[in-house]
């Protein structure tokens, strides 16, 4: 072979290796696109899913209407759905029902004061029902306590004959009641618990909760 047609066949080997290496370049960069923008579909659907498992949300049609129906903040109904069942509603030992775990007691006090007449005791398993006397409550403690939500939600679950006492305890020595200041550690936590998830319910679902 001459030196001519030797350094044209080098030539057009250096000539298609680079092809090759543009070709397998080109491969590289549309399989890393492809891989972002699977990501960026998928992204989605993950939060979605770490949110169910961690901060679930359900009935939000509810309970955006029952906030608006009884002046209430959406993300402190689902936070202390949140607390109670994790909007997975189970008879407690007590005998409290549905999502937001209502003794028979309170919603028999509460279908007397609302003025409802067809109330049941099987009505709480139903969640339009359950959220709506649940949101009756949160209303009337809030008024009770002239709208501050850390005594609401402590009697929530420690009970308003409890907290009007340490409300009164802590008056007679000039304080005010405190988390802290809270005798019952379960309801101390309670409230820490129903607090806190508030402002992930406003920060996570906005949108869904009618904040945007």
């Amino acid at each position: 072979m001459s030196q001519s047609a030797t350094f044209s066949a080098r030539r057009s080997s250096r000539q298609r290796a680079a092809v090759r290496r543009r070709r397998l370049t080109l491969a590289g960069v549309v399989g890393v696109g492809a891989l972002i923008a699977l990501i960026a579909l998928a992204m989605p659907l993950f939060r979605r899913a770490v949110n169910d498992l961690t901060l679930p949300l359900a009935y939000s049609d509810v309970i955006r209407e029952q906030a608006a129906e009884k002046n209430l903040d959406p993300a402190l109904i689902a936070a202390v759905i949140y607390a109670e069942t994790k909007f997975d509603p189970r008879p407690s030992a007590a005998g409290a029902q549905g999502l937001m775990q209502l003794l028979p007691q309170t919603a028999e006090f509460l279908a007397r004061r609302s003025g409802a007449v067809t109330f049941t005791l099987a009505d709480l398993s139903t969640p339009a029902v359950n959220i709506a006397y649940g949101s009756y409550y949160l209303r009337y403690l809030l008024d009770h306590y002239n709208g501050q939500e850390m005594l609401a939600v402590a009697a929530y679950n420690g009970g308003e004959t409890n907290v009007d006492r340490w409300v009164a305890e802590e008056q007679s020595v000039g304080r005010k009641l405190t988390i802290a200041e809270i005798p019952f550690p379960q309801t101390q936590a309670y409230v820490e618990k129903v607090l806190r998830a508030q402002k992930q319910y406003r920060q996570t679902y906005a949108a869904e909760l009618g904040y945007s």
